[in-house]
């Protein structure tokens, strides 16, 4: 039930402070936007290039532990899962305020589940990740970048956005492990203090689920 509460807290926390108190929208936001979307990036910020493209790899991750814990839920989670690459931890975080615990699989695997359970889809994230990143980090204007997140809201609540799904890793963390027999809790740790990089690696590295 706390667990619950903080986490409904934050969800409401969080959409009070993006259409509340954030910075205003700007004029060319929408020109940006598709932009980002159709890869026109020649005049664009590295850096808010890169974080756009790390904010479509966070959906896959959380894929990639939600669709599994949904087994035995009463909420299913791929909408919450389909919504979050538009809007994020907007619309993954009622599913984490819903769901139960279920640190248990049950054999055999669906299709889908071999799939987000694959450690070459967990691999494929995880050097996406680290050539962003690093991307963001040798070629990004980062003076631009924090001038942008003060002018900006969808600069500014995007970068929210990605704190807020790192923040939320150990809400489902601890039962994919567990599901897998996983009780280091240095593996914890690390996989939830690294932001993305510690999920993906998690995801690359995983025991695989038994299917019989």
């Amino acid at each position: 039930m706390l667990r619950r509460f903080f986490l409904a807290m934050l969800w409401l926390a969080f959409v009070v402070y993006a259409f509340g108190f954030a910075p205003p929208d700007q004029p060319n936001t929408l020109a940006l936007i598709q932009q980002l979307s159709t890869g026109q990036w020649d005049d664009l910020n590295p850096a808010i290039v890169a974080l756009f493209n790390l904010m479509g790899i966070w959906p896959m991750a959380y894929a990639c532990l939600a669709l599994i814990d949904a087994q035995g839920q009463k909420v299913p989670a791929w909408p919450f899962v389909v919504g979050s690459f538009g809007l994020g931890a907007f619309l993954l975080m009622p599913y984490l305020v819903l769901r139960q615990p279920n640190p248990t699989f049950t054999p055999p695997k669906s299709r889908l589940i071999t799939l987000v359970d694959s450690r070459m889809l967990g691999l494929s994230l995880l050097i996406a990740s680290l050539v962003l990143m690093g991307y963001a980090a040798y070629a990004g204007d980062w003076a631009d970048f924090i001038a942008q997140w003060q002018t900006s809201r969808f600069i500014h609540v995007m970068s929210l956005d990605f704190c807020v799904l790192w923040l939320l890793v150990p809400s489902l963390l601890g039962d994919d492990m567990a599901r897998r027999g996983l009780k280091n809790k240095l593996t914890f740790a690390l996989v939830s203090v690294v932001p993305l990089v510690g999920l993906t690696a998690y995801l690359t590295f995983r025991p695989l689920l038994e299917d019989e």
